[in-house]
């Protein structure tokens, strides 16, 4: 349909002919996401002129559907202009209702005017309608962004979602409402900011996630076990949850300039949301695949949240455990290993799937005994067969190992920290487990090469070795990490003359690399950290200049 024919009947401020007409242009591209560059002047101008129409006074089926053709015009960044001035943002706001009590479709408390069911529904089309534009302008356009920030549009849904009840809003209402803020927190550092130093809003949120997982509390921080015959969390139910999960990931997200999180009342929050984590880990929802988002949402949150409240993962009072982790419930922790080997046996998008779980399994072992205990009791078992190297197998061990020389720098650290912390930061430790190869890594970035411990204190249990793994010790090579077959030795049949000239013309070999600067060669200082070759035998001649000048 030709643009130039829509925008003439605009012109003519005739409502039920405008709906006609643009009904018909959102049905021929409901499903258009790229756009003729032909066109875009005039597209421009049918987006100045549905906001027009929005401004005055029209029946709320029109106003539906011109909000309609607008999110679908909101698809092209080009055209954005006069939807992301503060004029535009203002009317779509208002028409979304936000900072209002959302309109009811499906609660039973009364309205201030009596509408029928029609009624009702068409308006809240066009809340649900205008939140979808919203979303569609400020993913898209910077200025918008800018514009929602002064406007204050993030408090303005937060105080809409309080007036509705939080989580008793209409599911699409409180669906984009919950995807606005996201969307919102996720640009903008500065409402990031804002939305921290409100108390109100963490509870909000965890309001919501209490409404959707129907959570039932069995004590303070403890929600009471889903029953195993329960049905799955419903798809909008989980919709909504998921929602809110993203943009408490963002609120929660750490910052060392703001330390609007701390105090009583935010840790208080913050280990119900732990235990509200906790319930979720434990739940399945319609699909496994949506059971494993849900899952990966909570992992990432829980990465944010402090060590210190983590306890609560483990700490179930109605629920204990076994004895030999103190009675502690580790039900949570094993969901946790399986998230994580299924990421890795996955074997691809290891950064943004599986180093958050990494990441937080690190962190909660180095704060908690029994989860270190634990983890490390299945993850690094005590060492029998070492005829093989670390990195080859089909155990967690294995595929961790493999990880640790990744090319991608952030998941080989993660990996490497993982093992580290359960070997209770021991470099010895965690070189018998990785060899001294796959280590070396992680070592130099910590300043360890020379051996020693992390800064972590960790309890006094000691690791016992097995019988196996003592008999075959003194025969494992500490670079590869295990007991190798012994080889021919190539320089057995060489005269002294032949050794002399092979390692001559090795260090002329080494000697040309480094004047080429293609390598460097470096040495260790006492303090375990790297420094260029002269420095170190420059120290250790000093070194001993100075015990022979000592010397009697």
């Amino acid at each position: 349909m030709e643009l130039s024919v829509i925008l003439s009947q605009i012109e003519n401020e005739n409502d039920e002919e405008i709906e006609r007409i643009l009904h018909e242009y959102n049905t021929e591209n409901c499903r258009t996401f790229s756009f003729d560059k032909k066109e875009e002047d005039a597209r421009i101008r049918l987006c100045r002129a549905l906001l027009g129409v929005l401004g005055r006074v029209a029946p709320p089926r029109c106003q539906s559907t011109c909000l309609e053709t607008l999110r679908i015009l909101s698809r092209d960044k080009r055209v954005l202009g006069p939807v992301s001035t503060r004029e535009g943002i203002l009317t779509l706001a208002g028409l979304a209702r936000v900072g209002r009590d959302a309109p009811r479709g499906t609660g039973g408390e009364e309205q201030e005017q009596e509408q029928d069911e029609e009624d009702e529904e068409e308006e809240e089309r066009v809340v649900v309608e205008a939140l979808k534009c919203l979303c569609n302008v400020v993913f898209n356009s910077t200025q918008a962004q800018q514009v929602g920030a002064e406007v204050q549009l993030a408090q303005g849904l937060c105080a809409s979602l309080q007036a509705a009840g939080a989580g008793a809003a209409p599911h699409e209402v409180g669906l984009f409402s919950l995807r606005l803020l996201f969307l919102l927190s996720a640009l903008r550092s500065d409402v990031r900011a804002l939305l921290r130093k409100e108390p109100r809003v963490l509870a909000l949120l965890t309001d919501v996630l209490e409404r959707a997982l129907d959570v039932h509390w069995a004590g303070p921080y403890e929600v009471a076990p889903p029953d195993p015959q329960a049905p799955p969390i419903p798809s909008q139910e989980n919709e909504r949850a998921m929602e809110a999960l993203k943009a408490l990931f963002n609120i929660t997200l750490s910052d060392s300039s703001d330390e609007s999180l701390t105090g009583q009342d935010a840790e208080r929050q913050l280990r119900l949301l732990v235990a509200i984590m906790r319930h979720l880990l434990l739940l399945r929802t319609h699909t496994e695949e949506k059971t494993e988002e849900a899952h990966s949402h909570a992992i990432n949150l829980l990465s944010n949240i402090p060590s210190s409240c983590l306890d609560v993962l483990i700490d179930v009072p109605t629920q204990p455990g076994p004895e030999e982790y103190g009675g502690k419930n580790l039900a949570v922790i094993q969901v946790l290993l399986d998230f994580m080997e299924k990421r890795v046996d996955r074997g691809s998008n290891y950064k943004e799937g599986l180093t958050p779980v990494l990441s937080l399994l690190a962190e909660s072992s180095r704060y908690h005994r029994e989860i270190r205990r634990y983890i490390k009791a299945r993850v690094l078992p005590p060492l029998k067969d070492v005829s093989s190297r670390p990195e080859i197998g089909t155990t967690i061990r294995n595929k961790l190992v493999r990880l640790m020389t990744h090319v991608d720098m952030g998941v080989k650290q993660s990996a490497a920290e993982f093992l580290f912390v359960l070997c209770k930061e021991s470099v010895d430790n965690l070189v018998k487990y990785t060899g001294y190869g796959s280590a070396a890594g992680l070592l130099l970035s910590r300043g360890l090469l020379a051996g020693g411990r992390g800064e972590t204190q960790y309890s006094d249990d000691e690791d016992s070795d097995t019988d196996e793994y003592k008999e075959a010790k003194p025969y494992i090579n500490p670079i590869t990490g295990h007991v190798e077959e012994p080889g021919a030795n190539p320089m057995e049949e060489m005269t002294e003359e032949q050794k002399e000239y092979e390692a001559q013309k090795l260090v002329n070999m080494i000697d040309q690399l480094s004047r080429q600067q293609l390598i460097k060669p470096m040495g260790v200082r006492k303090d375990g950290t790297l420094a260029p070759l002269e420095e170190t035998v420059r120290a250790l001649r000093c070194a001993d200049h100075s015990s022979d000048s000592d010397s009697d």
